[in-house]
């Protein structure tokens, strides 16, 4: 049981509403927040079963906005990746990956909003070879949506098709980890209390969001994209270190 849950859920939906505004889900966020309060394989087995409820949400809310030639060529191969990335997960040092992917993407944000004129160059290959990275990662280390909301964001399409493609590129990545990630043991039966409040997260979550996106400008939202990403890659990073040692919540608890 998680100590501290009213904290753990807080910081769930501030989680959900960052993913909602970014356009590539809440594990950005979910995932490194989520390691302060279980081991790295739990959050990725818990992080999974979210998710689906939590694209499921999305693709309800913004359902009039899918771009289908980008669900293809960016979703078929992150859900063949994914699997694959799933699996490796089981047998790869995945503190390390998290270091590498936080790197990445502070270096990759950072270069996109000095240099504002700078595009992933809106071609079937880049999306294709997106969907590889983006699934793959996510699979390894819970978390790929940065690497897809780029490659999106250089189709220049509307935010609310945005959202909606990326969140049902998204449901068939989780979808197909979650099997994978049930097999590999991950998905503990003392940890499903989680599914039916990070349902109501989900809820909660993706309609304060939409609620924001109302007040962004389509240009304001691929720079808040790009600060949302830079963000992402600070936590991933904390979260990497502060693995090394011990939870700051145990800490605490342990004191008290």
């Amino acid at each position: 049981m998680i100590d501290y849950l009213w904290l753990f859920i807080l910081l769930a939906i501030v989680a959900e509403i960052l993913g909602t505004v970014g356009g590539f889900g809440s594990s950005l966020f979910f995932v490194p927040m989520a390691g302060y309060f279980l081991d790295m394989h739990t959050v990725l087995g818990i992080t999974a079963l979210y998710h689906v409820m939590s694209n499921t949400t999305k693709i309800g809310f913004f359902r009039h906005g899918f771009d289908k030639r980008l669900i293809w060529y960016i979703g078929v191969p992150s859900v063949i990746f994914v699997i694959l990335g799933a699996w490796l997960s089981k047998y790869l040092p995945t503190g390390r990956l998290e270091l590498i992917l936080a790197i990445f993407l502070i270096a990759l944000s950072l270069i996109f909003l000095i240099n504002s004129r700078l595009e992933v160059k809106a071609t079937n290959r880049n999306a294709v070879t997106g969907g590889i990275l983006s699934g793959f990662l996510a699979g390894l280390v819970g978390t790929g949506g940065a690497i897809r909301g780029i490659v999106l964001s250089s189709f220049k399409i509307r935010k609310e098709a945005f959202i909606a493609t990326s969140a049902a590129i998204d449901l068939a990545i989780d979808a197909s980890r979650s099997v994978v990630y049930s097999m590999n043991g991950y998905v503990h039966m003392h940890d499903l209390y989680l599914i039916p409040i990070l349902l109501v997260v989900s809820i909660v979550g993706t309609f304060i969001g939409k609620k924001l996106l109302n007040h962004i400008s389509e240009s304001q939202f691929r720079r808040v994209v790009l600060i949302l990403i830079l963000l992402t890659g600070i936590f991933t990073l904390r979260a990497a270190v502060v693995a090394k040692s011990e939870s700051p919540v145990a800490v605490y608890t342990a004191g008290h």
